[in-house]
């Protein structure tokens, strides 16, 4: 029975931290690397909140460093997630029954637990086992997946509180419900955050999930799951299987139950399993949500007006944060015939100035890519622009495997504007540059926008006014998130709402009420407190 209106204020973001020298998060940081470095971890699946172990296991290495073994996983089979949807769906029902406080107050601890007692365990998991830097990691492990939790909470009391209006003699209110069924989580390597948000997210909406993490993340996911656990989330709720995809999809997409899928990865793969879904819709209790967040191809488009500095900025760390591993990295950019020589100048400067190299040493700003697969792919690009006579690389393009999948920064400057590096997706440390006639700006902008399938992010660099509405009225379907004298990187929850549409996805937009909706299911309820006894209206008399 509910005793009160509970209110979740609007939180604030949690603050980043610097890991500046001589500061008490950079020696906590250190420590919890060096403790997770000198342990051999063994992962379990959990299912029905029971650690599942199948004697078959895979080793997982610090991508920069991958002599060292962080721990093994234990790998599933489609049993593994037939039991996973079957002890989510046992669940269902007394899940979606709890109080709202109840399960807002677990995700809530969930974040409380990050921020204070697992926030540098978490950062250097993800550190070594996805190779991301200090800055990287705390923006990510810690602070936006705290954001999540909290923030959602916020969002979804607000949802819940929007009701319908009613007339006299009657009341009328809106139920927010789970879906009927169970909920598909597939998130990727690149951030935590994801991985965590997927599962989380539908799960506080009332719903069971199965949750299939990238190999590549199981380090930093299974500590997330056991993070849950230990904030009281209930057996069966969220179940975490570590197969591969096509046994997920072919299990979970011709289940009866299955309700929706929340996807963060491909775009290849993303229509893959829309395909499968329409293929199995007469299986279906419901018509299943299809939620995904893909690829991008993302721009930096450069105005005559702009300062040089604050582009080379935007390019740097657009690019080669992460090693250009985000949906969001800046990929494409096109400069001004004006500005060009000085920007890739002080671009090439840049790059040379930046170390690569292990996550430990604070020092470096470049680490590894995430496995041989990406290091082969990246390297076939860049083998391309090497034969490519309308192309050059102005810096990088390097790579070395022997401790490590290192792949220096590179920029390439293109005089094809439709080239392979300017239109298809790399997710690599790989920046193209294009030179466009200083007089052509207008031009450019539908030459931009019509280049890539993708519309994820990109941004207008400028400090003339109208060109920035011509470039946002121009670039409008170019971007689920538009940025303006920034990098088009760093989305914040509950500040950019991400996302994007075309071949980036659905565009249903994490860290906002947008993506809560796409896991409930509205049910309308009319009470009468006078009922009519006649069916007889006024209007039928004579007189």
């Amino acid at each position: 029975m509910q005793l009160g209106y509970f209110n979740y204020p609007l939180p604030v973001n949690e603050p980043v931290l610097t890991y500046a020298p001589g500061t008490s998060e950079r020696k906590a940081l250190k420590e919890a690397l060096a403790s997770l470095k000198k342990k051999t971890l063994d992962i379990p699946m959990y299912i029905n909140g029971k650690a599942v172990r199948t004697g078959k296991t895979m080793s997982i290495h610090p991508p920069h460093e991958t002599k060292h073994v962080l721990g093994h996983f234990h790998v599933g089979t489609k049993i593994h997630v037939e039991k996973a949807i079957e002890s989510a769906l046992k669940v269902r029902e007394n899940w979606s029954n709890m109080t709202w406080e109840t399960r807002a107050h677990i995700f809530l601890k969930a974040a409380d637990l990050l921020a204070t007692k697992y926030r540098f365990e978490m950062n250097a998991a993800t550190m070594l086992g996805q190779s991301k830097n200090a800055y990287q990691a705390e923006i990510d492990a810690a602070c936006e997946l705290i954001d999540f939790l909290r923030f959602n909470v916020h969002f979804l009391s607000q949802i819940y509180q929007q009701q319908p209006i009613s007339s006299p003699g009657m009341h009328n209110r809106m139920e927010w419900r789970g879906l009927e069924g169970f909920v598909l989580a597939i998130t990727p390597f690149n951030f935590t955050a994801i991985g965590g948000n997927l599962p989380a997210s539908a799960a506080m909406c009332g719903n069971v999930v199965v949750w299939k993490p990238a190999n590549t993340q199981i380090y930093s996911a299974q500590l997330f799951m056991r993070i849950l656990k230990e904030a009281g989330l209930p057996d069966g709720v969220i179940n975490i299987v570590y197969t591969d995809g096509p046994t997920v999809g072919d299990i979970c997409f011709k289940h009866p139950d299955f309700a929706g899928v929340h996807f963060t990865g491909s775009t290849g793969v993303f229509n893959h399993m829309w395909k499968q879904i329409g293929e199995n819709i007469p299986r279906y209790k419901s018509y299943p949500r299809i939620v995904g967040e893909t690829g991008g191809k993302d721009f930096v488009m450069v105005h005559p007006s702009a300062d040089v500095d604050t582009v080379v900025t935007a390019l740097a760390r657009g690019a080669f944060e992460y090693q250009g591993q985000k949906c969001s990295a800046a990929s494409r950019a096109y400069i001004p015939s004006n500005l060009a020589v000085a920007v890739k100048a002080k671009l090439v400067k840049a790059v040379q100035s930046m170390k690569m190299g292990s996550v430990e040493d604070f020092s470096n700003f470049v680490n590894a890519v995430i496995d041989e697969k990406s290091f082969n792919n990246i390297s076939k690009y860049i083998a391309a622009v090497k034969k490519d006579k309308q192309a050059k690389i102005l810096v990088g393009g390097n790579l070395n495997k022997s401790k490590g999948w290192f792949v220096e920064p590179t920029v390439i400057d293109t005089k094809n504007p439709k080239s392979l590096t300017m239109c298809e997706e790399i997710f690599g440390p790989v920046l193209t540059i294009y030179t466009y006639p200083a007089g052509q700006f207008e031009k450019t902008l539908k030459l931009l926008d019509s280049t890539s399938k993708y519309a994820l992010t990109g941004c207008i660099i400028s400090q003339d006014r109208a060109s920035i509405e011509l470039a946002t009225n121009v670039l409008r379907h170019s971007a689920g998130n538009f940025y303006i004298n920034d990098k088009p990187t760093g989305a914040v929850v509950g500040q950019q709402p991400f996302g994007g549409a075309r071949g980036s996805g659905t565009n249903d937009k994490a860290g906002s009420a947008l993506n809560l909706y796409r896991w409930l299911s509205a049910r309308t309820i009319k009470e009468t407190f006078n009922p009519p006894t006649d069916y007889k209206y006024p209007f039928l008399n004579e007189a």
